[in-house]
């Protein structure tokens, strides 16, 4: 398996590397890509993928797990 990496962006996207499939609620496949930027302010027109809408709009997202927040 290729080595994969997920980063967080302060306030940004997750930024994937090692080329991951991403499939759809349906199932269907987005083209393989060795890096690619996944939205995580809920607000891009290219869901699933970072349009930086996130700027626009001033998203501020935790950088850090709470273990506290946790629900259980």
């Amino acid at each position: 398996m290729a080595d994969v990496t997920i980063e967080i962006i302060k306030n940004g996207p997750y930024i994937v590397t090692g080329g991951v499939e991403i499939k759809d609620a349906d199932g269907n496949s987005y083209p393989v890509e060795k890096r690619m930027a996944l939205c995580r302010c809920g607000a891009s027109s290219e869901k699933p993928f970072c349009d930086g809408t996130h700027s626009k709009i001033g998203f501020q997202a935790a950088e850090k797990v709470v273990p506290e927040s946790a629900e259980g």
